[in-house]
């Protein structure tokens, strides 16, 4: 892709400029992101996960791999590899990312007053588990560490300190710029909705997945919630009960971002790769061997 910023780019997308006819009349059409979600559900199979996590975690690492990781690397080799789930709608026009990169929200504390901060990843095409795992595990520590708010968090607090008509209206005309993609870095350098992907690890409060909407504001057109691992009984065609270990996903999609087909090809090689996770020590740019994928499809 021509890095050379074009007019009509963004700071975080190249316009896409020779799209179909539909994808260009769609965002006119619908130009709300809220108004185009469509939701997948998805079960996860995660028997091999539970091996691939025990041996990883052999060594007593300080921060052990865990669920959680694997999804998010699974999700940002996903994207990386299927590239139009990395696009974005802005002011009716259809972007493609600079980047990958992924979102999430950090409890400081398991309480009903417990504050939370924004954990925010850039990725790279030769990054992989290890690389996810331990930014993860920098920016956790840095976040709960003292106190430590990020930066979307003090810019919203600054708004809020504000007298209400003040506030209100300089919210209004960042969402103007937040339109054509005008908003200073500074302000949205965690701001979870302007990652390729935001999940919320709805396990880790007892809770199964669920719907969660997108949102007008930003650029995210995909949100992912994960639920809580458990072990379910499935009755086999012969009467037999077999019992497996397995976490469901939710995913909720900008329908207007690509079509029916290449959604269910996506969906395919996430599940492969939560289901084959010793594919997640590969870099998240390596494609998958060609005779998993013609598998899969």
């Amino acid at each position: 892709m021509d890095q050379k910023r074009r007019f009509g780019d963004r700071r975080d997308g190249k316009l896409l400029r020779n799209v179909d006819s539909m994808h260009f009349i769609m965002p006119i059409i619908y130009p709300n992101r809220c108004d185009n979600e469509a939701y997948i559900g998805e079960t996860i199979d995660l028997t091999a996960m539970d091996a691939f996590l025990e041996k990883k975690n052999a060594d007593n690492p300080e921060y052990k791999y865990n669920i959680f990781q694997c999804i998010v690397t699974a999700t940002l080799k996903t994207v990386t590899l299927r590239s139009k789930m990395n696009r974005f709608i802005a002011n009716s026009n259809l972007y493609q990312r600079n980047e990958v990169s992924a979102a999430f929200t950090v409890k400081k504390e398991f309480s009903d007053e417990g504050g939370e901060v924004l954990a925010f990843l850039h990725t790279k095409p030769e990054q992989n588990l290890d690389d996810i795992h331990n930014e993860i595990y920098r920016q956790l520590t840095k976040l709960r560490k003292d106190n430590i708010s990020d930066a979307s968090t003090d810019a919203m607090d600054l708004f809020n300190r504000m007298p209400r008509f003040i506030s209100k209206s300089i919210v209004k005309f960042m969402c103007f710029m937040d339109r054509h993609g005008w908003v200073p870095k500074s302000l949205i350098a965690t701001d979870p909705y302007y990652s390729s992907v935001v999940l919320s690890n709805l396990g880790s409060l007892k809770m199964n997945a669920a719907y969660h909407h997108l949102t007008n504001w930003g650029t995210t057109s995909l949100f992912i919630t994960i639920g809580e691992a458990k072990m379910r009984s499935h009755i086999q065609a012969d009467g037999s009960v077999q019992t497996r270990h397995e976490v469901n996903l939710g995913m909720i999609v900008d329908e207007r971002v690509a079509d029916g087909y290449y959604y269910s090809g996506t969906v395919k090689l996430l599940k492969l790769l939560l289901e084959q996770p010793e594919l997640l020590e590969k870099p998240l740019g390596e494609k998958v061997d060609d005779a998993l994928w013609r598998k899969i499809r």
